[in-house]
């Protein structure tokens, strides 16, 4: 029934195919990175919570395009009830020339509809008064319509369509009304005066030649409300490029997407769409993403998994390993659609609405070979059915994520500044499928599963109340054991010595207590230079490492952390006062930047606030880094990073014996090029960290993003937590990589690291992560991906894999070979190393089930292949 239906569907659009106004896509087109961001939550979210995201991924922009999509909205803020809202299709047309309203109306408005509302929507009189929007965005007019019973029924009969669902009917006439509007009004090859920006229902896309935050602002969005905002930065990579026709989001019927990527088999796409009577009008490749996406999930009515499966196929290992049933039913799937599937590099974000069910959906998709960066999250707060909050974002990058957080939790102390949960995706992959989607409905909350339907569930907890225990709160009923234990670890060992207490107390401590003690101290630290020592160690200690907090919310305890850290470094003398209280470090802001100058004996160290310098660029707090060093100072501490680029890059050759300590959410290619210094990132990575990197050491005290260690050619690397995909790829020399968790796909591909019982490079993945209790625990696999050390010619890469669970296939190129004792003389300093850094305890790696073992039952060892079968043959020579 469904296959005669789509086959109805699609022949009567034929008359909609001019088959010579084909055309290629414009010269103009440029390759390039976009910014994407998208939410759900189980309440309205308004659209002043996405600016601050959106402002932070302008350097992934260049305000020539920039668009949001908004659905489960507030019918009053809508100007209708909710019944029309619900029942109505909600047609949105941007006028380019005010003047054509007249004709699109008498022509495809009031002839094919009963229109229940319409209106112009709100905006600026004058352009110039969003900051840097340059160019007049379009006159949008907004119609809540349905079909008129005369003009369907027609329609209907004329194409034999009676048969379907009188929704389905409407839903189509709609779609094909808004094509030929578009071809008369905009794609034609004449004058462009109006094309359609949305016509779903609950669904809202609105796009200009800018920013997407000045979308929000032009059209005066920043109270409106919806459950579902996806925004995007930079103009098509392929397609009528500076023009806001041409920008994201771009829409099916009910669902509106948003693209960062490029499709290679762009031509052949189009033909495959166009055999289905499906035009291209906007000729950019997201055009093309969300009409595969239409045909397959409204047309042909597929299940989500089959229209993801299309999306994004299943293949090699992980396909290898999927159950048999499953793998008859995918390879059915890529017989049909496999020449339809984009050819990545691609990432997709989209927003759907489903009005009849009143439900509202955030769906994410990974191309297979994940060549686009993409972070997920998930952050719930269950305080009481009225008062639960939950909310699912995905962006290109982590730092978006936070910067909606913390706009939301400065507004409501339900929320705070940092996700319960992030991952990334890997595409097309047999455990998650490489997508995700957060479905929001009045009934049933937010719930998140994977492709598969599985459901991502956080661990029970308890966030910390600001409404209850906000600052200067219950400091004086700080209990006297926290007071003793601070001041001992002052006088006997420092910070590590309040470590195994801290493990021992955190999981019966109540929020009060916790909260209490950080905030005396805060206090402590104001004494002296020794205890603002001590205090600054400790709050960076708890905060690097994890701990078992019995049932309390990590993301609580990191927020209250970094605001105590905060708050200790704000007090640090300003670089321009002659004296001042803890003087022997010093700090500098963007407004006395120009007063930077070289230390004096007595200083030890400088501290920079990154509170507005630009993310890059000459003036950039990564520039003004480079700079203190080259005056001298030694210790350098960056804090309240907002996704700004190139941290501890361009410190040059001569930087061995410099520290730097980066805070906050440090962006892309942080210390790409190291060459001698330490760097400490205190918190998660993005993408590009470390490429190039020469020498040096590098710790991540969380995750790191995509392409990690890109071409690096030596230095020492230490990451607590994973590595997306790609990680050492191309890189040669004597790097030497220790991952305590995992890595996703194509780790040490084309590496060029030479023997490294020789001098050559490795990297070590232990597979390992921290449960809630703060015990080690292995993963469910120490690598899950294909195309380990794939097409590597030199150096090694030792897992830890006691029970042997990655195989033979996962390999390409490489072999399994037995731990030898020189392997683990050259292994073991690394890991000691690994255990000073993270805590992560030698002992504990070699336990396996409660047992110790020794280390060749504990690592793999996986070398290159093909050298190996060159020196056996050299034997049989020389024999």
């Amino acid at each position: 029934m469904a296959e005669w239906a789509a086959d109805k569907i699609l022949r009567s659009r034929r008359r909609l195919i001019n088959r010579g106004d084909f055309r290629p896509r414009s010269p103009e087109a440029a390759e390039g990175g976009c910014g994407v961001l998208g939410l759900a939550a189980n309440l309205p979210i308004a659209g002043r919570h996405l600016l601050p995201a959106s402002q932070q991924m302008h350097n992934r922009g260049n305000g020539k395009g920039g668009g949001i999509a908004m659905a489960g909205l507030d019918p009053r803020q809508q100007r209708v009830d909710a019944d029309t809202l619900r029942s109505h299709y909600l047609v949105q047309v941007a006028y380019l020339e005010p003047s054509a309203r007249g004709d699109v109306e008498q022509q495809f408005i009031l002839p094919q509809f009963d229109v229940a509302q319409g209106y112009i929507i709100d905006h600026f009189e004058d352009h110039q008064q969003v900051p840097g929007l340059e160019i007049q965005p379009p006159e949008v007019w907004r119609y809540f319509v349905r079909p008129s019973e005369t003009v369907l029924a027609r329609f209907a009969e004329e194409h034999t369509l009676g048969e379907l669902p009188s929704r389905a009917i409407e839903d189509e006439f709609v779609f094909q009304n808004s094509l030929q509007l578009n071809r008369t009004y905009y794609a034609s090859l004449g004058e462009k005066r109006a094309f359609v920006l949305s016509h779903g229902r609950d669904l809202v896309v609105l796009k200009i030649v800018g920013y997407a935050e000045q979308v929000v602002q032009y059209y005066q969005l920043e109270d409106q409300v919806a459950r579902v905002w996806i925004a995007h930065q930079r103009y098509p990579t392929k397609g009528r490029v500076w023009h806001p026709g041409g920008a994201h989001p771009f829409v099916g019927l009910n669902e509106a997407l948003v693209h960062n990527g490029d499709f290679a088999n762009y031509h052949s796409l189009c033909e495959y769409l166009r055999q289905r009577n499906i035009p291209q009008l906007f000729l950019t490749d997201t055009e093309v993403g969300v009409q595969l996406f239409d045909l397959w999930d409204r047309v042909y009515r597929y299940p989500l998994e089959i229209t993801l499966e299309a999306m994004a196929p299943t293949t090699e290992h992980d396909f290898s390993v999927l159950p048999p049933k499953k793998q008859q039913l995918y390879r059915a799937v890529q017989a049909a659609h496999m020449h339809g599937s984009p050819d990545g590099p691609w990432f997709f974000i989209l927003a759907r609405s489903f009005p009849d069910e009143d439900r509202w959906e955030l769906l994410g998709i990974t191309d297979t070979s994940m060549l686009r960066p993409q972070v997920f999250a998930l952050y719930e707060n269950l305080v009481g059915a009225e008062d639960s909050v939950q909310i699912g974002l995905i962006a290109s990058e982590r730092q978006a994520i936070h910067a909606c957080l913390r706009s939301l939790s400065a507004e409501d102390a339900r929320f705070q500044a940092l996700p319960d949960r992030t991952w990334v995706a890997r595409g097309g992959s047999h455990t998650d499928g490489g997508a995700f989607r957060f479905s929001v409905s009045r009934r049933d909350g937010l719930v998140c599963a994977d492709k598969f339907e599985r459901p991502v569930r956080l661990a029970p907890g308890e966030h910390f109340d600001r409404r209850q225990h906000g600052p200067g709160h219950d400091a004086a009923g700080l209990l006297d054991p926290w007071q003793r234990r601070f001041l001992h670890a002052y006088d006997n060992g420092g910070p590590p010595e309040i470590w195994p207490w801290w493990c021992e107390v955190a999981p019966q401590a109540d929020w009060r207590a916790i909260a209490s003690a950080l905030q005396w101290l805060e206090a402590f630290a104001g004494a002296s230079g020794g205890e603002w020592e001590f205090a600054f160690d400790l709050l960076t200690l708890l905060r690097d490492r994890p701990a078992g907090l019995g049932g309390k919310k990590r993301a609580s305890l990191l927020a209250l952390l970094d605001e105590r850290l905060e708050n200790l470094l704000d007090r640090l003398c300003a670089i321009e006062d002659a004296n001042g209280h803890l003087a022997s470090r010093r700090r500098l802001t963007w407004e006395a930047r120009h007063s930077l100058r070289p230390p004096e004996v007595s200083e030890r160290g400088l501290a920079l606030d990154t509170r507005g310098f630009p993310p890059e660029g000459d003036d950039s707090a990564a520039r003004w880094l480079v700079r203190a060093h080259a005056m001298g100072w030694r210790h350098l501490i960056a804090y309240r990073w907002r996704g700004g680029r190139f941290a501890a890059c361009g410190l040059g050759p001569a930087s061995a014996g410099t520290r730097l300590d980066l805070y906050g959410d440090v962006g892309d290619y942080a210390a790409s090029g190291l060459d001698g210094a330490e760097v400490h990132l205190h918190g998660d990575g993005q993408d590009q960290v470390g490429q190039i990197l020469k020498s040096g050491m590098l710790v991540i005290h969380g995750d790191v993003g995509q392409t990690f260690l890109y071409g690096a050619k030596g230095g020492e690397v230490y990451v607590r937590g994973s590595a997306a995909g790609r990680p050492l790829i191309n890189a040669t020399g004597r790097p030497r990589a220790v991952i305590n968790g995992t890595c996703l796909d194509y780790l040490a591909e084309s590496f060029m690291a030479g023997d490294p019982l020789r001098g050559g490079g490795f990297a070590i993945v232990n597979g390992v992560t921290t449960g809630d209790d703060g015990r080690l625990q292995p993963l469910d696999s120490p690598y899950p991906g294909g195309n380990l050390f794939s097409l590597a010619s030199g150096g090694t890469v030792y897992l830890r894999d006691p029970k042997c669970l990655v195989s033979e296939a996962q390999l390409n190129g490489g072999v399994f070979a037995e731990l030898s004792g020189e392997d683990w003389a050259l292994l073991e300093p690394y890991l000691l190393q690994n255990e000073r850094l993270f805590g992560i305890c030698l002992q504990d790696l070699l336990t396996v089930e409660g047992q110790l073992q020794p280390p060749r039952q504990v690592y793999r060892r996986v070398q290159v292949g093909r050298l190996e079968a060159l020196h056996e043959r050299e034997e049989v020579s020389d024999g």
